[in-house]
C-alpha cells in the first residue's frame, strides 16, 4: 500500500505555475489520506479565492497521485489560506520573483489595468509612456495582453525581426527611444492569431520580464489584458509591481468591472495610483460646448471604491484616433499625464 510519504513526493512534482513552487512546499496541501482500497483525499488551500489555476492544478495533482502503484481514486477539495499563511508566501507582500536578467535594472513597474475591454487601456498605456519619455525618463513597456497585442500598431512598429543575442531577447525601440516587448513583434504577419490557453500565455509573460533585454529603466510600464484572469494574476503575482493605473469610461457597467478589478488588487496588496476615465466628454471643436456622451463621470465614486489620490479625466478626441490607427501616438500632445507622472516619480 502507498504510504502518507510516497503521496508528498507525488504531490511535490506539481507547481503552481503563478508562483513556480510545488503545492507541498507551499503548504498547500491539508487533510491528505488514503483509505485500504487506495482512494486519496485531500484539501487544496489556494493562495486566493476562485484561483484560475486551480483546473490545471487539480488535473496534475490528479495525474501525478494516479500515477503510483496501488491508487485507485483522488478527490481533491478546495480552500483557501489565510492572511498570515499568505503572507509568509507573499514576504512584505510581493511573493518570489523570477530572477531579472542580470543586464537590467527595472526601477519601477506600473501596470496599467481595466475591468473591460473597449475602453482604451493601451492607448493610456502609449500615452503615459510617451509622456514620461519626454521627461527624459527611461520608459519600457512589457504588453501583456498576449492574444489582443496593440501597443506595437500605436507606435507603427512592424511585426517580426526582434533579434535575439545570447544575454536575451532585444525589445524593439520607438522613435522616442521607448522600448516595446509584445506577442505582435514575434509573429509574422500582425494579423497572425495567438491561440493559447492561460499556462502558455502566463509563461510568455514572465519570459518578457526574465529573458528581455530591458537595460535601465526608470519606469516599466505593463500593458495588461481586460478583466482579472490568468495575465493580470500572473504580473501582479510574478512582477514587482509598484502599484497599478485602473482605466475606466463613464458608463456605469464600465465602472462596475473596475471596482472588480479594484477588489482583486487588494486581495493582493497591490495599490491603486490612480483612475483615469477614458472618452469622458467630448468638447466642440466650434463652440467649446462639452458633451458627456457616455453619461455622467463616476470618477469620484470609483476614487473612493479603490482608494486612489489621482483621476485623470480624458477626452474623446478624432485626433488621437487618427495618430493611433496610423502608429503616431507619440505625436499626440496632452497636458493631461503631469500628475499621474508626479505619482510614478515618486515611488521607489
Amino acid at each position: 500500500m502507498v504510504d502518507h510519504q510516497q503521496l508528498l513526493d507525488a504531490l511535490s512534482k506539481v507547481n503552481d505555475p503563478e508562483l513556480n513552487r510545488n503545492i507541498v512546499e507551499l503548504g498547500m496541501v491539508r487533510d491528505l489520506a488514503i483509505t485500504p482500497s487506495g482512494n486519496v483525499s485531500f484539501t487544496m488551500a489556494l493562495t486566493i479565492p476562485g484561483c484560475p489555476m486551480k483546473t490545471q492544478m487539480e488535473r496534475d495533482a490528479k495525474a501525478a497521485l494516479t500515477a503510483l502503484h496501488g491508487v485507485k481514486s483522488v478527490t481533491i477539495t478546495f480552500g483557501a489560506m489565510t492572511d498570515e499563511e499568505r503572507k509568509k508566501i507573499f514576504a512584505n507582500g510581493n511573493p518570489v520573483l523570477p530572477k531579472l536578467n542580470s543586464f537590467n535594472n527595472v526601477k519601477r513597474v506600473i501596470a496599467v489595468m481595466s475591468g473591460k475591454g473597449g475602453v482604451g487601456k493601451s492607448s493610456v498605456t502609449a500615452m503615459l509612456a510617451v509622456a514620461l519619455a519626454r521627461d527624459c525618463n527611461k520608459v519600457g513597456i512589457l504588453d501583456a495582453d498576449i492574444t489582443g497585442p496593440s501597443i506595437p500598431r500605436l507606435f507603427g512598429l512592424h511585426s517580426g525581426g526582434l533579434r535575439k543575442s545570447e544575454n536575451g531577447l532585444l525589445p524593439a525601440v520607438t522613435g522616442q527611444g521607448i522600448r516595446v516587448i509584445s506577442s505582435n513583434l514575434l509573429v509574422a504577419n500582425e494579423d497572425d492569431a495567438v491561440i493559447w490557453r492561460g499556462p502558455m500565455i502566463a509563461g510568455m509573460i514572465q519570459q518578457f520580464w526574465r529573458d528581455v533585454l530591458w537595460g535601465k529603466l526608470d519606469v516599466l510600464l505593463v500593458d495588461l489584458p481586460p478583466g482579472t484572469s490568468d495575465a493580470a494574476l500572473t504580473v501582479m503575482q510574478s512582477l514587482p509591481v509598484n502599484g497599478v493605473v485602473l482605466v475606466t469610461s463613464p458608463q456605469q457597467l464600465a465602472g462596475m468591472v473596475v471596482k472588480k478589478a479594484s477588489a482583486m488588487l487588494k486581495q493582493l496588496n497591490v495599490p491603486v495610483l490612480a483612475v483615469v476615465e477614458n472618452m469622458s466628454f467630448f468638447a466642440c471643436p466650434k463652440c467649446g460646448e462639452v458633451h458627456e456622451l457616455f453619461g455622467p463621470s463616476h470618477l469620484d465614486e470609483l476614487m473612493q471604491a479603490t482608494g486612489a489620490e489621482v483621476q485623470v479625466r480624458l477626452p474623446i478626441d478624432p485626433e488621437l484616433t487618427k495618430l493611433s490607427d496610423t502608429g503616431r501616438i507619440a505625436e499626440y500632445e496632452s497636458g493631461n499625464f503631469a500628475l499621474l507622472e508626479a505619482v510614478v516619480k515618486t515611488l521607489n
